[in-house]
């Protein structure tokens, strides 16, 4: 029996990233063949309190702890076969504990991002954490790997720099037991929709003249799911605080869902996961063409592909318009994803993590 241990930042069912690129796999692995483990960085109360001003006490003393924690992990690493490192094993500072797994210990790493996390990019309220980051630590942990899973194409040519055993390893969706349910566009109300964190909410200002400009002419509304309210002046403006319970059903709302990005490094490194979860629900979505997007999404078949302001405006009209196309364009975006990027078309490559 294969013994894995699951090292990841955050507490789990919290974070996007852990959820739909590993969390999700976790309770599938036949429990005759692996016997898991997951260890978190951070605790939930440290996480309630993470990206919120202030609470500098609180925050440092969570961090401490998590340090802690991961010390005492280290004495433990002799019965596993595999370790499964998520991001990274600490928030702060040289990947010291990466280097004690596989230089000390030996273990075989299986090193997933789907970030480019090798750029800075920290958040205003944690600012200061940025001069302790310790970025180059993507580059030796891709290094000291066994195998590097990445979310795009992007990433794994980073990697690659450094390792040579890099696994296209796609953010995936569970069709079967969570986006589970699809979009009926017939109803009155029409929703234009985005969800994310408050790290993205910044590439919704580039679509608000848009927004603004389609209110004049039509009726909808325009819903925000997140943790954060945006600060944007639109008259639809629907703000919805992001809720795990409630997540599906508030995606549902939406008849047409948007991912507008900008053209810069940290953006290439995302992996769609905004599209792939309106895609998932029968709603099509408008993307801009950076990154995996256009691997994603077919322009014109299952969604739309948006690169200046007319085509954002023109997409929108014309599914604001038309309850056929939306339907059409939803169903072909949900057996997309359940060809390619769901949880059971991508099990198989999961488990091939941990095949010696």
């Amino acid at each position: 029996m294969k013994k894995i241990l699951f090292i990841y930042p955050y507490p789990a069912g919290v974070a996007p990233s852990q959820r739909f690129r590993f969390e999700q796999y976790i309770d599938d692995l036949p429990k005759e063949e692996f016997t898991i483990r997951k260890a978190a960085f951070m605790d939930a109360k440290t996480w309630a309190i993470l990206y919120k001003s202030g609470n500098y006490f609180r925050k440092a003393w969570g961090i401490l702890w998590g340090f802690v924690k991961r010390w005492a992990l280290m004495f433990t690493l002799g019965k596993y076969h595999f370790v499964f490192i998520h991001r990274e094993a600490a928030p702060i500072g040289y990947p010291l504990f990466e280097w004690i797994i596989a230089k000390v210990w030996r273990k075989k790493i299986i090193y997933d991002f789907d970030d480019a996390i090798w750029l800075p990019n920290t958040s205003v309220q944690n600012a200061l954490v940025a001069k302790i980051k310790f970025h180059q630590k993507t580059a030796l942990i891709c290094q000291w790997a066994h195998k590097v899973s990445v979310g795009n194409e992007y990433l794994g040519n980073y990697a690659r720099q450094f390792n040579p055993h890099v696994v296209y390893n796609p953010t995936t969706i569970d069709t079967q037991h969570l986006h589970n349910h699809t979009k009926d566009q017939t109803q009155e109300t029409l929703v234009i929709g985005w969800t994310g964190s408050h790290s993205t909410l910044p590439y919704l200002k580039g679509l608000e003249p848009i927004i603004r400009d389609l209110e004049t002419r039509y009726e909808f509304e325009f819903w925000v799911i997140a943790n954060q309210a945006p600060m944007l002046n639109l008259k639809s403006l629907v703000y919805v605080p992001w809720n795990k319970a409630t997540e599906i059903d508030d995606l549902l709302h939406f008849n047409i869902g948007v991912m507008p990005l900008t053209n810069d490094q940290w953006a290439k490194g995302k992996c769609g996961f905004k599209a792939l979860q309106y895609m998932a629900l029968g709603v099509p979505p408008l993307v801009s063409p950076v990154g995996v997007n256009t691997r994603i999404v077919q322009d014109g078949v299952n969604g739309f592909v948006c690169d200046s302001p007319q085509e954002w405006q023109e997409a929108l009209e014309k599914l604001l318009k038309s309850s056929e196309l939306r339907t059409m364009l939803g169903q072909a975006a949900r057996h997309h994803v359940e060809q390619h990027y769901s949880v059971k078309s991508n099990q198989n490559n999961f488990r091939l993590f941990f095949s010696l």
